[in-house]
């Protein structure tokens, strides 16, 4: 497949655009609309019930936006099968519940969609596997099956199942919130050195010291809109809206 850089430099890799969303009655996304550059890394937050985790499941078609439109890497998410099917190739997606297989290792939970996704010969998926749990430091446990492991080491399985489908973009939904608190570093350190090394993401997540750090932009949701985008400096010492302020101070209090 070509790939015009020179053309595609410029163009967001993801696009939301004027997604309106309902649940019955429940008007869930109202014009939502999002630009996100190639490597940027985005921090969506805001109260339950604000939309974000259905914003972000709109983005790999786990959910389906009735308006607007949701473009990813030049791929416009409509009911096309195949479409979907290409953008979910290109994007990782890590939920607040592991989701692993049980009845299989860490390492076959790996390697289960690179040899049937991607076709790739079990040896090469099983050294891929391998050099995914080293990127999430726990090597160790490929053998170990997930009920064996803690939150944070499932966690961290989840993270390296979705990296060794090569993702563009990697999304996190409340990733940490399972998790005790002693267990949440390890999970957001791993977040850490993925964004270091250029991944695209967009994080929903309560976490704002991770915020700080990660971030290039915060997005902050409440009823169904985007409130607020801004730097995380700004968005932390000098946010605009008053529902923002709010709610950074019921949350920065904890």
């Amino acid at each position: 497949m070509e790939n015009n850089n020179s053309e595609t430099n410029d163009q967001p890799i993801i696009l939301l655009k004027d997604v309106n969303k309902w649940f019955g009655d429940l008007h869930v996304l109202q014009d939502v609309s999002l630009s996100v550059g190639k490597k940027e890394r985005i921090v969506v937050c805001g109260p339950s019930g604000s939309g974000k985790s259905t914003m972000i499941r709109c983005i790999n078609r786990l959910e389906e936006h009735q308006q607007g439109t949701i473009i990813v890497d030049g791929i416009e998410l409509t009911g096309n099968l195949k479409n979907i099917d290409s953008v979910r190739r290109e994007v990782g997606m890590v939920f607040q519940q592991f989701n692993l297989f049980p009845h299989l290792t860490v390492k076959e939970n790996i390697t289960l969609a690179p040899i049937w996704v991607k076709k790739m010969p079990k040896k090469d998926a099983l050294d891929l596997a391998m050099e995914h749990l080293e990127r999430v430091k726990i090597p160790e446990q490929a053998d170990k099956y997930p009920g064996q492991l803690s939150g944070g080491q499932q966690q961290r399985v989840a993270i390296a199942r979705s990296l060794a489908m090569n993702p563009n973009i990697m999304l996190f939904d409340e990733p940490t919130s399972a998790l005790d608190p002693e267990m949440i570093k390890e999970v957001l350190d791993v977040m850490v050195d993925l964004a270091e090394g250029g991944m695209t993401m967009i994080v929903v997540t309560h976490e704002m010291g991770f915020a700080k750090t990660v971030a290039n932009r915060m997005v902050f949701m409440d009823e169904g809109k985007i409130v607020e985008e801004a730097e995380p400096d700004k968005f932390f010492n000098n946010p605009d809206s008053d529902r923002t302020k709010l709610f950074l101070s019921q949350i920065l209090s904890h």
